[in-house]
C-alpha cells in the first residue's frame, strides 16, 4: 500500500506537482497518465525517495519515505524513464552489481539474477556488452533490475519509449504478467499504452491530479449523456417537422447532405434505446427511411483530452465529474 498525501513539488515559480494525494492498494496496475511535462516523473521521483518533496508525506508499507528511507526502499523496485545501465557490462555482470548492492549475498544473487534473466527474457543475451544491446533489451535489463530484492511494488516510468510496436508489445506482456504477483505503477502520455494493461488511471495535467478512477467507471462518470447520430433520406424541412414532433426532442444539430439527399441528424439524448424507437417510428412513418443510427460516448481518449485542457486544469476532478454534460456538449456545438 502507498498512501501519498498533499504531495507538493516546486521549484523556484515553477510548481511541478500540484498538492496531490491518492492511495495505492496491492495487487493492481496502476497508469499515471497525461502530456508531457505533467508532472508523472516528478511524482514517481518523490514515491520512490530519488526526490525530495516541497511539502506533503509518502508512506510505502506504513513507512515514510523520507523518514525511514531504508525500509520503505525495500519494498520498491524503480526503473527510471532512462534506465541507470552500464554499457560496458554485461546484463549479467550488471544484475549482479545490483543485488550485491541491494544486499543480496552470493547465493541469493546467483539465484535471483537468473530468475530476473528469465522472467524478462533476457537470459539469451546475458553475456552481451549493454551497450551493443537494441532499445528494447535494455528496457528489459532495467526492469530487471527493478525487479532484484523481490519488491512487491514495481515502478516503472515511460516503459515502453522509444521501442517498435514488437517490443512494445512485448513490454505490455511482461508488465501483465507481473501485474499478477506485484503492485505496479507505470507512467505514460500515451493512452493505448495505460488502458491495454491497467486496471486504474490517474490522469495528471499541470501538476494536478484531474482523475482517480477504473478506465470503465472514468467512462460512465463522464458519459451522463450520450449523442444519437442518424442520417435519414429526406430534405431537411421534413426532418426537422418529424424530429420536432417528437416528445422529448430540444436540442440537436442538423446537417444537408445533397449530394446524397439525406439529411444528418445530431442530438443530446439520455433516453438511450426508447428515443432511437420512437424515432424510427416516426420517420418510418412519413415514409423516410433511417440509413444509419448510432450513438456516441466519450472514449477514453476524448476524456483524456477533455481533462488536460486549460479549462480543466483548475479545478479538482470531483468538481469537475459533477457537471452536467449536457450544457458542456451545447456550449462545443456554438463554439463549433
Amino acid at each position: 500500500m502507498i498512501q501519498v498525501k498533499n504531495l507538493t513539488k516546486q521549484y523556484g515559480d515553477t510548481l511541478a506537482v500540484d498538492n496531490i494525494s491518492f492511495d495505492i492498494e496491492d495487487g493492481k496496475i496502476y497508469g499515471f497518465l497525461g502530456p508531457n511535462g505533467a508532472g508523472k516523473s516528478t511524482t514517481m521521483n518523490m514515491i520512490t525517495g530519488c526526490l525530495c518533496a516541497t511539502s506533503g508525506s509518502v508512506l510505502i508499507n506504513g513507512k515514510d519515505i523520507v523518514e525511514e528511507p531504508i525500509e520503505a526502499k525495500k519494498h520498491i523496485g524503480y526503473l527510471p524513464e532512462i534506465p541507470p545501465l552500464y554499457p560496458d557490462m554485461t546484463p549479467y555482470e550488471y544484475l549482479s552489481f545490483v543485488a550485491e548492492a541491494k544486499g543480496l549475498d552470493a547465493e541469493q544473487t546467483y539465484r535471483k539474477v537468473n530468475e530476473v534473466m528469465a522472467l524478462t527474457a533476457i537470459t539469451d543475451v546475458a553475456d552481451r556488452l549493454i551497450g551493443n544491446l537494441s532499445k528494447g533489451y535494455c528496457q528489459r535489463v532495467g526492469i530487471a533490475q527493478a525487479l532484484l530484492g523481490d519488491p512487491n511494488i514495481v515502478i516503472l516510468d515511460e516503459p515502453t519509449v522509444g521501442l517498435d510496436p514488437k517490443q512494445i508489445i512485448e513490454i505490455r506482456d511482461l508488465i501483465r504478467t507481473l501485474g499478477k504477483t506485484k503492485t505496479v505503477i507505470l507512467s505514460s502520455h500515451i493512452l493505448a499504452e495505460i488502458s491495454a494493461v491497467c486496471d486504474h488511471i490517474m490522469i495528471l495535467a499541470n501538476g494536478r491530479l484531474v482523475a482517480n478512477d477504473t478506465p470503465d467507471a472514468l467512462e460512465q462518470s463522464m458519459n451522463t449523456s450520450s449523442k444519437l447520430c442518424f442520417r435519414v433520406k429526406c430534405e431537411m424541412q421534413d426532418g426537422i417537422r418529424i424530429l420536432e414532433a417528437i416528445d422529448g426532442i430540444e436540442e440537436y444539430t442538423v446537417e444537408y447532405l445533397p449530394s446524397d439527399g439525406c439529411t444528418e441528424f445530431t442530438l443530446d439524448t439520455e433516453e438511450g434505446d426508447e428515443l432511437q424507437e420512437k424515432l424510427f417510428f416516426a420517420f418510418a412513418d412519413a415514409k423516410y427511411p433511417i440509413l444509419h443510427m448510432a450513438s456516441e460516448r466519450m472514449t477514453l481518449e476524448d476524456i483524456f483530452l477533455k481533462l488536460t485542457t486549460p479549462q480543466f486544469e483548475e479545478e479538482p476532478f470531483e468538481e469537475y465529474l459533477l457537471e452536467e454534460k449536457a450544457e458542456e456538449i451545447e456550449e462545443e456545438d456554438n463554439e463549433q
